[in-house]
């Protein structure tokens, strides 16, 4: 037998053990499946009929509807809209129970009294699914009570620079006194004193030590409206060289030192400018902006410096503690929480054309583990920060500095977004103002035919 002929049987041998081995298979798949007993489509993919009822209850109290029907007596038409509209939000094969309990209080105990049910058959049947839903009469009142800071300690006083004598400057499409009002309707229910300071006689007044209404001067906070120019007494401006007002700014950094003030510069390049339209009627900014005399970089320096207590240097272009540019910041992970906690929502990214430098830190006893950051570091830049210096050897904070370096125009929910994240202060949560007026909404659903 030649080889040829071996090889074509070992072939045709192997073919019919291959085609063995499929009928085989295919006899035990077809075996198998007549035996098996397959779930039905319910059980393979079942109808989450809590996460339904939950959801319908949402969707027929969307605009308070549900809120309103549930208090009216159970004779009254509402209560046959609500089951038509029961029916339009539910599956025709969904059967349901609706049932609404009074919530009583006494004792401290709540206890829950029937008041009137809806359904739409006799019996649920043997699987059924529930979700619950609170809901308060329109005759509720809620309120927020917020802590008071300085109630339980000291300080407690808001300075809001309101001066009329005064111009500000990137700040456009604001005057700083429209800026003052809405900073006070937002802050003031937090401080215990609120004080709008009218002129700069009235900032040289408390910059002296004088309060102005028996307020309380040490701990306060200030708000600086104006911008990147700062109000100046012209019994201040009447002190200092008139080609450089820098001394007076490094006076200010001493003030905020000695009475441990918060200062806040809610735009821009912090003491860039001085303002005072009496004293300096002649002057303008560079910008064709009159009343108002530009200090540039030497300000953000001599107020760091007195803020350190370092000595007043007689300078003309100081390297440090300038501004850069980063560009789009985001808000800090902290200041997203406070965001929900305060009910204050400015927008979480920002322009920063004039944050500060990270080496402002060291070089005036600033440390990092004191700074409150509102938007997070970019490279070697901090678009905005609340920084509070100790000096060494000490644990005491004396003065606090809080700088949005911020593109114009100010967005004032982060001034207060700022402020409210330096102090923490707590919000207190009301009762209702009328009893008995909350009741439980619970909606039972069920399944009806085949699957």
């Amino acid at each position: 037998m030649e080889f040829g002929e071996l090889w074509d049987d070992g072939l045709m041998m192997r073919t019919i053990e291959i085609v063995l081995v499929i009928i085989i298979v295919l006899w035990a798949f077809v075996t198998a499946s007549f035996f098996a007993v397959l779930p039905s489509p319910r059980e393979v993919s079942p109808l989450n009929l809590r996460r339904l009822a939950l959801t319908t209850l949402e969707v027929l109290n969307t605009n308070y509807s549900l809120s309103e029907i549930v208090f009216k007596p159970p004779d009254d038409p509402a209560w046959n809209d609500l089951r038509i509209a029961l029916s339009a939000c539910l599956p025709p094969n969904i059967v349901y129970s609706l049932t609404v309990y009074e919530v009583l209080t006494e004792n401290e105990t709540e206890l829950y009294e029937l008041r009137s049910s809806v359904s739409n058959a006799e019996s649920l049947g043997i699987a059924s699914d529930v979700a619950s839903y609170l809901v308060a009469s329109s005759n509720v009142t809620f309120f927020v009570t917020p802590e008071k800071i300085g109630e339980h300690g000291v300080g407690g006083t808001l300075y809001i620079l309101n001066c009329s004598d005064a111009r500000g400057w990137w700040i456009t499409g604001y005057t700083a006194q429209s800026l003052a009002q809405d900073l006070y309707n937002l802050l003031s229910p937090y401080f215990t004193k609120t004080i709008m300071v009218q002129n700069t006689a009235q900032l040289g007044q408390i910059l002296n030590g004088t309060s102005l209404e028996g307020e309380t001067l040490q701990n306060a906070v200030v708000i600086n409206t104006f911008g990147e120019a700062v109000p100046i007494p012209t019994s201040y401006a009447d002190m200092y060289d008139s080609d450089s007002y820098a001394e007076y700014f490094y006076q200010l950094g001493k003030r905020v030192n000695q009475y441990n003030w918060t200062w806040v510069s809610i735009v821009g390049w912090p003491f860039y400018y001085v303002t005072n339209t009496v004293k300096l009627a002649s002057s303008q900014n560079t910008w064709g902006i009159y009343g108002m005399k530009d200090v540039a970089k030497k300000g953000l320096t001599a107020f760091l410096r007195g803020l350190d207590y370092l000595q007043f240097p007689q300078y003309t272009s100081p390297s440090d503690s300038q501004t850069g540019n980063p560009g789009l910041v985001y808000l800090n992970s902290t200041a997203l929480y406070y965001c929900n906690y305060y009910g204050i929502y400015p927008s979480p990214y920002q322009i920063s054309t004039r944050a500060l430098s990270n080496s402002i830190l060291t070089t005036y006893h600033l440390p990092n583990s004191s700074v409150i950051y509102i938007f997070d570091k970019k490279d070697n830049w901090i678009p905005g920060a609340v920084y509070r210096h100790i000096a060494d050897g000490d644990n005491n904070v004396t003065g606090s500095l809080f700088a949005l370096g911020l593109t114009r125009t100010p967005d004032i929910r982060l001034t207060a977004l700022g402020i409210l994240c330096a102090f923490k202060p707590r919000l207190y949560r009301s009762e209702y103002t009328a009893c008995n007026a909350t009741r439980l909404v619970v909606l039972q659903l069920g399944m009806v035919g085949g699957g």
